[in-house]
């Protein structure tokens, strides 16, 4: 099947994979989500959703990015670093139009503080996920028929 298909070229990715060109542009891509999502900390959705997750706890938390004494379970760390990306809207961006960082980083990032510290994984598995994850939104919304369009929408 397609699913099965492309389930079989995600899985057998490494970081073998990754070629020098690929880590120095994830890097750089980082970067800049990392100074996006620091800046968009300070907007006001990022403090309604900031404050809206703080009813949630866990034994396992992750940093949300700016305030380094208020940690979340991994999933709500993700989704507020996420809205702090997003909510400048400066993120990186490609054709069709999607901000692959914007969802991927933060998730990996939340993820990555979540794995127990002996199972912590390397910052080349951290670019493997990270290009893992942009790999898969590209191809998803490659496969969209709803993506198709988009620069005849416009």
């Amino acid at each position: 099947t397609i699913t099965g298909n492309f389930a079989n070229v995600i899985h057998g990715l490494n970081a073998n994979h990754l070629t020098d060109q690929v880590i120095q542009r994830s890097k750089r891509m980082i970067l800049d989500t990392l100074g996006v999502g620091l800046l968009g900390t300070s907007t006001e959705v990022c403090h309604k959703v900031t404050q809206y997750s703080k009813i949630y706890s866990s034994d396992i938390s992750s940093t949300i990015w700016g305030h380094l004494d208020f940690r979340l379970p991994p999933l709500y760390a993700a989704f507020v670093n996420g809205v702090a990306v997003h909510s400048m809207d400066f993120d990186d961006t490609w054709h069709p139009a999607t901000h692959p960082s914007g969802a991927v980083l933060p998730a990996v990032i939340a993820l990555s503080e979540a794995t127990p510290q002996k199972k912590k994984i390397s910052g080349l598995d951290l670019l493997l996920a990270f290009n893992v994850g942009i790999e898969v939104q590209g191809r998803l919304l490659r496969f969209s028929s709803e993506a198709r369009n988009i620069p005849k929408r416009y």
